[in-house]
């Protein structure tokens, strides 16, 4: 269950400041074209805003709560993430080009545990690539790396934008969530489908609802509802991923985020759409409640990002839950051997006891691949071209007969 705006800790007077000049800027353009602007072009501004979006202002995103963070992502939990996913680069790049793009590295932790997984199985790519938008996240990972894997700064460098071509393996953990959606009402009426957007009302912003026309118009009505029905369709995913396919010359693109096939992503049970914000480790459904300060994700439609590599000419190559995944992957292998081996360093340097190490490396593992936690809940897809099956991460569990 989310909670309402009252609920949340109130943000401190700079984050009060920060958010008020987004609002600024949002409301400035939203008079601009008339009073309205698709909510899709909302969370657009409110995550990516330069300066002030969530992604791209200074507030810290990633990290448990002593952090000060507002979410944690896979990686931070467990270096075992990162480790076991090398398994699975491993292959790819043995099979194409020696090369691997991370789009939207967050703190810089997955670059970290890929290139030391990746270096472990003595499959170092010649370069590893972070694909970084926000000036504020490039610093972080600049600064991870630096710090706990200098050595291999020689073959790491930040774009800004994709390579006309590529052969390798593009990874990317929690990226699509993020990307901009459209929030769709099926009203069933005379306005037959709403698209949501963002108007003001006495200074403040408030939901507003138009018909939808164009690209957004056609995919709704692909998606036969049971009217009424909220929810939401990322035509930025979609094309996102056609984009990279079209792009990709021989490899595989890794993609692991939360979501569903369609036909569960838009079952009737699911009225009122899955839009969530994330502030400081706490789930709510305001989108408006100070833009900027919380992250804004939806679930990922992964029939829709077959699709759209499929029709670029990519071969759907496995889809799975994060946890057959990982196992498939080896992370329980991963985790014996960090038993047998690491913990005792771990232990002198942090001051605890080796079985205190072994606790806390469990207890993350278990967050990954358990159905309550993040096991269920994640998927990973794989599509690529000119890449030889099966691939290691779907040998059990495959389910690409259910998108």
């Amino acid at each position: 269950m989310t909670l309402v705006a009252a609920d949340l800790p109130p943000p401190g007077d700079d984050a009060r400041a920060a958010s008020a000049a987004l609002g600024a800027v949002i409301a400035a353009e939203i008079a601009a074209r008339g009073g309205w602007i698709p909510f899709a072009r909302y969370m657009e501004l409110a995550l990516y805003q330069p300066g002030l979006g969530y992604y791209a202002g200074g507030s810290h995103k990633f990290g448990d709560h002593q952090a000060g963070g507002d979410f944690l992502t896979a990686p931070e939990l467990t270096p075992l993430f990162g480790r076991a996913l090398a398994r699975q680069v491993a292959q790819v790049i043995a099979a194409s080009t020696p090369q691997v793009i991370e789009a939207g590295a967050g703190s810089g932790r997955l670059a970290v545990d890929l290139l030391s997984g990746l270096d472990a199985l003595g499959c170092l790519p010649e370069r590893y690539r972070i694909l970084e938008l926000s000036g504020e996240l490039r610093a972080r990972q600049q600064a991870m790396l630096a710090e706990q894997a200098p050595h291999y700064a020689d073959r790491v460098e930040w774009l800004d934008a994709l390579p006309e071509r590529f052969s390798g393996c593009l990874v990317g953990n929690e990226v699509l969530d993020a990307m901009p959606t459209h929030v769709v009402h099926w009203s069933g009426g005379e306005g037959d489908i709403m698209e949501g957007g963002v108007g003001v009302v006495d200074g403040r912003l408030v939901a507003a609802e138009r018909p939808a026309r164009g690209a957004l118009l056609e995919a709704a009505r692909a998606l036969p509802q049971e009217t009424p029905y909220r929810g939401e369709i990322s035509l930025a995913v979609r094309s996102w991923v056609s984009d990279l396919s079209r792009r990709l010359e021989r490899g595989a693109m890794i993609l692991i985020d939360y979501g569903l096939p369609r036909h569960e992503l838009y079952h009737p049970q699911r009225d009122g759409g899955t839009l969530r914000c994330h502030y400081r480790h706490r789930v709510h459904d305001d989108p408006f409640w100070f833009p900027g300060l919380s992250d804004i994700t939806s679930h990922v439609d992964f029939t829709a990002v077959a699709e759209a590599g499929f029709d670029a000419g990519l071969e759907v190559l496995g889809y799975a839950s994060q946890s057959n995944f990982l196992l498939n992957c080896g992370i329980g292998d991963l985790l014996q051997e960090e038993k047998v081996g690491a913990p005792q360093g771990l232990a002198a340097v942090a001051g605890d006891t080796a079985s205190a190490v072994d606790l806390r490396a469990r207890g993350a593992v278990n967050v990954l691949i358990s159905p309550n936690e993040m096991g269920e809940l994640f998927k990973v897809i794989a599509l690529g071209r000119g890449v030889p099956g099966p691939l290691v991460g779907f040998a059990r569990g495959d389910r690409v007969h259910a998108l």
